[in-house]
């Protein structure tokens, strides 16, 4: 267990740090570099797609009308408001609003969930028209095995991304209990880390939607 300090200035802070302004940046350049991490992970993934891409154009495109692009875009708008939500969360706990913020959370958090509401009744009709690329899809005169690589994307890096967001509801919700225990009344810094990660988790979203869904423009 971290042994905390007084400090004059601030809350209680670990005793491997001279103040809470060091912790602070220190925990926020820790979160930085996990996230530099993942945006090496999901632009391999990205760089990979958009190189096939331009070598099989026409199949891509048509692949891509199989797409649900209402669902899509009504993700899209789910996770717009989340960020919104989470980012008034960060702003509540900053100035001791332990309430308001809980309340920000639990609406983050069913945000979240109506997301992978959403990506699973997707996956769902997908299934159902046989997307799935076990199912060895292909319209006529469309080669099988570029068609398919293109849905071998469309679930790995759609179900990366879930996973992600699985992770950040995991957590969100230990988090509430917490912040409702008043937790974080004194230092609401993890509030902010999460902030930053579910940001990055809704950035990743905002390009995915676009290089996934509007490939049929």
């Amino acid at each position: 267990m971290t042994e905390l300090h007084s400090t004059s200035v601030g809350p209680p802070v670990a005793h491997h740090f001279e103040d809470f302004e060091q912790e602070h940046e220190a925990n926020m350049l820790g979160m930085w570099a996990f996230l530099a991490t993942e945006v090496l992970f999901f632009g391999a993934v990205f760089v990979a797609f958009y190189i096939y891409r331009s070598a099989y154009a026409d199949i891509f495109k048509e692949a891509s009308r199989h797409l649900y692009m209402s669902i899509g875009a009504i993700n899209t708008v789910v996770l717009l408001t989340s960020s919104l939500t989470v980012a008034l969360a960060v702003h509540a706990g900053e100035h001791k609003a332990r309430r308001l913020m809980v309340g920000l959370m639990v609406a983050t958090l069913v945000l979240g969930l109506a997301f992978l509401g959403f990506k699973a009744f997707e996956y769902y009709l997908d299934y159902q028209e046989h997307l799935v690329p076990a199912f060895n899809f292909a319209w006529e005169g469309a080669n099988p095995a570029q068609t398919q690589l293109f849905f071998v994307f469309y679930f790995i890096m759609t179900l990366v991304h879930a996973l992600h967001m699985i992770i950040g509801i995991s957590v969100l919700a230990r988090m509430i209990w917490q912040a409702r225990r008043g937790s974080y009344d004194q230092d609401s810094t993890a509030v902010e880390l999460f902030g930053l990660y579910w940001h990055f988790v809704d950035i990743v979203w905002i390009f995915l939607f676009p290089t996934l869904y509007l490939l049929r423009q």
